[in-house]
């Protein structure tokens, strides 16, 4: 669907209105010093349109960090599944959080398909806001191609001064822009206006390692020999923070938990991190992954080499958030540009 539309900023306010008047509308807020977080809005004086990315990424809608499975009941001889859904939009997505929703809807739509995650998926609706200033010196989106919108929405907006130019990607898209009657159909100035936009973006959006976009699975496939590891190794703490912040990472462990009756209770699910010494612990206490290297390698490798080989895209979206949180300050892009020193 290739339609555009405008919005005027001024128009901003009743169109999210008009959106929290039937359901929960949840958008990037301020949260002091430079953090921001998507929360649940009613009015568009609460959303910030200028931000980094948030804490957490839109992923905490899609796989929420506690989520119910099952109940059960040992008197009644009962197990029963559970699904939580709400009814939800989310507005305000940046480009990177939308290739990571993509790369989640990727590998839960996979056999064995995710049940719970494609119902809770089908009732969220998606607006993504552009960048058209680059974040900060973390962020390395243009690397792994997602400083531009490559779709993954409903609706895109763009900030061109006093409106939005609006892409309408899907049905459920157009619905929310005719339900709300105040977007009015792009004219050539606006259109040329995005143009020039999306021009002057390449400019400023720059290749931010030493190595090419179609480079970096070659590099990947040297990375389990190199040294730079055990640089990690000696530095990494294993918090966990690189893995929790990240829009891709999907690990989690399912936990049985009786009630205080001990006949009932419940089953679910709730994030894990391949950072943690139990992650890769089995039977006979082996631990595949013991040395916090081992661990940083695997990281990496689920970001440039394997999802590669399954799904052809890599599941490093470049927003940045695992080094902007890293209690060791390990940074990415300065871990890629060291493989490629050594390996050249």
């Amino acid at each position: 669907m290739q339609k555009l539309v405008i919005l005027a900023k001024k128009d901003l306010e009743a169109f999210i209105s008009s959106l929290a008047q039937s359901q929960k509308v949840v958008a990037p807020v301020s949260r002091g010093h430079h953090n921001f977080s998507f929360a649940e809005v009613t009015s568009a004086k609460e959303i910030t349109l200028k931000y980094i990315p948030t804490i957490l990424p839109p992923k905490k809608y899609f796989l929420p960090t506690r989520e119910s499975l099952a109940v059960y009941d040992k008197h009644q001889k009962s197990l029963n599944a559970v699904l939580e859904y709400e009814k939800l939009v989310i507005f305000g997505v940046h480009t990177c959080d939308l290739a990571g929703i993509q790369c989640l809807n990727m590998v839960f739509s996979d056999k064995p398909k995710d049940i719970n995650y494609i119902v809770r998926k089908n009732k969220i609706a998606i607006i993504g806001l552009e960048c058209n200033e680059y974040c900060d010196e973390y962020a390395s989106c243009h690397v792994v191609n997602n400083h531009l919108p490559n779709g993954g929405y409903d609706l895109f907006f763009t900030d061109l001064g006093d409106i939005f130019i609006v892409h309408v990607n899907t049905m459920l898209g157009d619905d929310l822009v005719n339900k709300a009657a105040v977007f009015r159909p792009a004219d050539l100035k606006a259109k040329e206006a995005l143009e020039l936009l999306r021009a002057k973006k390449k400019e400023i959006f720059k290749n931010e390692v030493n190595v090419r976009h179609d480079a970096l699975r070659l590099l990947f496939n040297y990375a389990p020999k190199s040294k730079v590891w055990e640089g990690l190794d000696k530095r990494c703490v294993a918090c966990g923070n690189c893995t929790n912040v990240c829009p891709t990472c999907y690990c989690f462990d399912i936990i049985d938990e009786a009630n205080l009756d001990l006949n009932s209770g419940s089953r679910y699910r709730r994030w894990d991190s391949c950072q943690s010494e139990p992650f890769a612990k089995v039977a006979g206490n082996e631990n595949f992954r013991k040395e916090r290297g081992q661990r940083q390698l695997h990281r990496y490798l689920r970001k440039f080499k394997y999802p590669v080989d399954k799904y052809s895209r890599y599941f490093c979206t470049g927003c940045g958030r695992c080094s902007r949180t890293c209690m060791a300050q390990i940074k990415l892009k300065e871990t890629i540009n060291d493989l490629a020193k050594e390996i050249k």
